[in-house]
């Protein structure tokens, strides 16, 4: 039975700002607001487009309400992953070696600053925090692995 076979390749947009601040871990952690503001801010754009979409009409009010959605979520998003990557970043520098360990410790420090300054935070959210983080930190890493 004759077979046809489809060769090729996809490869994703690589898109680089550098900022050079000086310092290494501010480099990296403003690195990862970047990016990840973006993202965030980018997928806020798309939810809001579809609701003008379903909607049918765009008013003055609707596009700064998304505006402003787009600016926050991107600063929470961002905030989060510069967070991340500093950790992350840090936690190498002081083990001194590269490996999963750095993304789950970095991720768990994360989890665990994030729950901290949360309004309705107790001592079971800010472990909770931390466990998910490293888990969710541990599991991306290890995806990354797998590409």
């Amino acid at each position: 039975m004759p077979r046809k076979t489809f060769m090729g390749s996809i490869s994703s947009p690589k898109v680089d700002i550098f900022v050079d601040t000086g310092n290494p871990l501010l480099n990296h952690t403003l690195d990862g607001f970047l990016k990840i503001g973006t993202v965030a801010a980018a997928k806020v754009a798309v939810e809001e487009t579809y609701h003008v979409v379903k909607r049918g009409s765009v008013s003055k009010h609707n596009f700064e309400t998304a505006l402003k959605k787009m600016c926050k979520e991107g600063a929470y998003w961002g905030a989060i992953a510069g967070v991340y990557v500093g950790m992350e970043y840090g936690v190498e520098r002081v083990r001194g070696t590269r490996d999963w360990k750095n993304a789950m410790i970095g991720g768990a420090l994360t989890g665990a600053v994030v729950s901290a300054v949360s309004n309705s935070s107790k001592g079971d959210d800010i472990v909770m925090g931390a466990i998910t983080g490293g888990a969710i930190a541990t599991a991306a890493e290890f995806i990354s692995y797998l590409t």
